[in-house]
């Protein structure tokens, strides 16, 4: 007589196996045009749009004291209009929602809120993506 599965057992999902590389669950390629961007090129890319963002505050103002206004608004706008910053497009990677369409408005705002926190695009998962990418439903991916 055959033993009948415990309840455990039943409720149990299938094992799924793990992708071989960051971005596979997405459909994206393993490396080139369209991969999932390195955390390398990310920090320089931030990098750079803090330096210029720190120009312009002091260009405008004299005062270093709106760096984080002039980022903020340079990351939302270029982010939900072309899916790039400058420091993004200066290292080849751009912001795309998982489907491949641009961020737009509204998850812009989101995604920047997020990243002006610090932390949470620090905290990323297998595909390299931060808090701030998850919210949104982004992924960064080289040009």
């Amino acid at each position: 007589m055959a033993k009948k599965p415990s309840t455990a057992q039943a409720a149990a999902p299938p094992a799924a196996s793990e992708p071989a590389y960051p971005g596979q669950r997405f459909g994206l390629p393993e490396r080139g045009s369209g991969s999932v961007a390195s955390m390398p090129r990310r920090v320089l890319a931030l990098f750079i749009d803090w330096l210029l963002s720190m120009l312009v505050a002091y260009w405008l103002t004299g005062s270093q004291f709106w760096t984080i206004a002039v980022f903020a608004v340079e990351v939302y706008v270029l982010t939900a209009t072309t899916g790039f910053t400058v420091g993004k497009r200066l290292v080849g990677i751009r912001t795309v929602r998982t489907d491949g369409g641009l961020v737009g408005l509204r998850w812009a705002l989101v995604r920047t809120a997020i990243l002006l926190t610090v932390i949470p695009p620090l905290l990323t998962d297998r595909d390299l993506r931060g808090l701030h990418d998850r919210a949104s439903d982004t992924i960064v991916v080289r040009l």
